[in-house]
């Protein structure tokens, strides 16, 4: 039995991440989008189709038991749909407004996402359900995800410019918590803490590992070799090892 772990590039490995940490040796395939990345600059009706299509695919060739769509921007456009189309249990990824509103004490948080993820009414709602208190503000950027590629390739990166105007806006200096709104940020937390240690920054890796276990705790335990899909160019062996995940024969 295994789990299908999907994304449109890289962030969705921070899920695996965490997954490794709390059931290790739990099987899974990955499967990236990055033939298709980035999602966020892309209109919704562009990518509901798409994003059905390809996972709905990867369903039919995996038969996964349960499918995380570690992709923020994916969990708001599409997960509805999904859960109507198969009879699968699906764990989304959501900005993790929750911890930050409960870590900050100016009741002012930031929320990084990309533009797509922003726009969404869904971010909203989380705001009313769980920082009603709060001062909200939010940047969508189309920078961080691909920065975050490029650190994952061995680039050193900079974020100081993507993620200054978070802070420069009305009340930015209030900021003490910031939500990652993308899987990929994850890959930037050492930048982040590095730019602004004096604030607490939100990964959203541990929060759906953490829910897709509860989800899938009566699935078995494979020792079977895991395997990563793309729709674009694999990864290299050496960068998926780490994540105990090796190439598959076929692309997706």
């Amino acid at each position: 039995m295994a789990i299908l772990v999907f994304d449109s590039g890289i962030g969705g490995l921070g899920v695996v991440t965490a997954l490794n940490g709390l059931a290790p040796g739990l099987a899974l395939t990955y499967l990236a989008d990055n033939g298709f990345f980035p999602y966020g600059e892309k209109p919704d009706d562009i990518l509901l189709p798409h994003i059905l299509r390809v996972i709905g695919q990867a369903i039919e060739r995996e038969k996964p038991e349960a499918v995380v769509i570690a992709c923020n921007t994916a969990s708001t456009i599409a997960l509805g749909a999904l859960r109507a189309a198969y009879p699968l249990p699906f764990i989304g990824c959501v900005p993790p407004i929750k911890p930050a509103a409960a870590a900050s004490r100016s009741r002012s948080i930031g929320v990084l996402a990309t533009k797509a993820t922003v726009r969404r009414p869904y971010l909203n709602g989380l705001v009313e359900k769980f920082a009603p208190d709060c001062t909200v503000l939010t940047l969508g950027t189309p920078d961080l995800a691909e920065l975050a590629e490029q650190k994952f390739r061995g680039a050193a990166v900079d974020v100081s410019a993507a993620v200054a105007p978070l802070f420069t806006q009305p009340g930015g200096e209030q900021i003490d918590a910031v939500a990652l709104g993308c899987t990929h940020y994850s890959f930037l937390l050492e930048e982040f803490l590095a730019l602004r240690p004096d604030i607490s920054w939100h990964d959203p890796a541990m929060p759906v590992a953490k829910q897709t276990l509860k989800i899938i705790e009566p699935l078995g335990l494979s020792p079977a070799p895991r395997t990563a899909r793309f729709t674009g160019a694999a990864i290299a062996p050496a960068l998926l090892s780490p994540f105990g995940l090796q190439p598959a024969v076929n692309p997706a």
